[in-house]
């Protein structure tokens, strides 16, 4: 090893990790590991570290270190062509380096600069590099407010505890006018969703203006409680110019919405967390411009680091690429990121998982045995919505779907007393 590397590399238990954030990354090199991972380090943090003439060394304060390198195997054919990384032979690496927080503060920008910017991704020697996991100090997390309302607040909303949540998405997805959208709305309460909400695609739109559409949504919904006697929700998505996005929300609490959504990724995890220390209502986070960062195996950043990330910013609720074949998911990473929602973590509130996908009542027992846990919401759009019967024979299909759950009856078997369900089985596919 080049002794000016020996700063870039330590040992967990001499270091006191409470004053460090820990990226784990998967690289590619044709160069020598050991020398490719501190210039990792070095271009994250302290690329250099004194002034000339001055007698000073800023790297055991301020600099990264590996703190675990693993060589996973070598391949002949790169996972991304790089000028500066070329060679006959890549060594694929994993690694773990411990960055103190100290250089960036409890600000996600700042973070996200130095886990995923410049130094990280324009190291020299490396040509295809991911973000894996970031782990966070506890010291550090508590720096964070997180949701405000989390799991227990959205159910002390609805009055449900004992079951998971349906959200629907109201379909067509854009093109309804505010009085259209909200008689489906409605129908869909009366069938006994929780929740719906605007898809990701529909904001303030010129045909279909956010105060119309939630005050004409929120009248249908208290006339689905008092018919239903059970609490409803409507998320309000408010996803705009970042200038706009208090404003947005202030007029959804002022025409009785309660919730909101944001494209988190779009307008940025720093308005994402303003927003949440203004916030009145419970907010949705949504998984757009997401993928472009997470999709490639060996570039970018892991779903799990953006599910942490948006925890930490104060979504009470995360929208998230679910089970089945359409989200290109695997359960395993599902199941991961449903984890990192409910986790124990650092006192932060708890995020209510919402993974999606063309899902509908043969949906639920997949994602309750996979879940392991009553604590999710699922989020269907044609499963109520394009229903043959109409939204509310859709909503009641998937309570059905949990009646026989809960009974430990087979979802064919409990359709046979049950014309939703069944209409529903014979419209969208045979239950997994």
């Amino acid at each position: 090893m080049k002794s000016e590397n020996e700063p870039f590399f330590a040992s967990s238990d001499k270091l006191d990790m409470d004053k460090y954030c820990v990226f784990k990354y998967y690289f590619e090199t044709p160069f020598d590991v050991e020398d490719t991972a501190a210039h990792l380090c070095r271009e994250q943090s302290t690329a250099l570290w004194k002034r000339v003439d001055v007698d000073e060394d800023f790297r055991p304060v301020h600099g990264a270190k590996v703190i675990e390198l693993k060589r996973l195997g070598t391949t002949s054919v790169p996972s991304l062509e790089a000028l500066h990384a070329k060679g006959p032979i890549y060594n694929q690496v994993e690694v773990r380096i411990a960055h103190p927080h100290i250089n960036f503060g409890a600000k996600l920008p700042n973070l996200m600069t130095a886990a995923c910017g410049e130094g990280a991704f324009f190291t020299p020697g490396i040509n295809a590099i991911k973000l894996l996991d970031i782990k966070f100090p506890d010291p550090y997390l508590k720096r964070f407010e997180g949701p405000k309302f989390g799991v227990k607040g959205i159910r002390e909303i609805l009055k449900v505890n004992d079951r998971p949540l349906v959200c629907g998405v109201v379909k067509p997805n854009i093109g309804l006018r505010p009085k259209d959208f909200a008689e489906l709305a409605y129908k869909a309460y009366l069938g006994g969703i929780d929740a719906t909400k605007d898809d990701e695609m529909l904001s303030d739109v010129e045909y279909s203006r956010t105060r119309d559409r939630v005050a004409a949504v929120i009248e249908s919904m208290h006339k689905a409680e008092d018919r239903t006697g059970e609490k409803k929700i409507f998320i309000a998505n408010i996803t705009d110019e970042v200038d706009r996005i208090l404003e947005l929300h202030d007029m959804v609490v002022e025409s009785g919405g309660n919730s909101v959504m944001l494209n988190g990724m779009p307008v940025g995890l720093s308005a994402v967390r303003m927003l949440s220390r203004r916030a009145k209502v419970p907010m949705f986070s949504h998984f757009d411009f997401i993928a472009p960062y997470t999709r490639h195996p060996h570039f970018g950043l892991s779903t799990q680091v953006v599910t942490k990330l948006q925890r930490l910013a104060g979504f009470d609720g995360i929208i998230m690429p679910g089970l089945g074949d359409r989200m290109n998911t695997t359960t395993e990473e599902v199941k991961e990121n449903v984890d990192i929602c409910l986790s124990e973590w650092g006192g932060l509130k708890a995020s209510l998982p919402v993974p999606g996908g063309s899902d509908w009542a043969g949906s639920l027992l997949p994602m309750y045995r996979t879940f392991g846990t009553k604590d999710f919401s699922m989020v269907p759009g044609r499963g109520v919505f394009g229903h043959p019967d109409g939204p509310e024979a859709g909503a009641r299909s998937i309570r059905q779907a949990w009646e026989a759950i809960e009974k430990n009856v087979p979802i064919e078997q409990y359709a046979e007393t049950h014309a939703e369900l069944k209409r529903a089985i014979g419209a969208f596919g045979k239950a997994n």
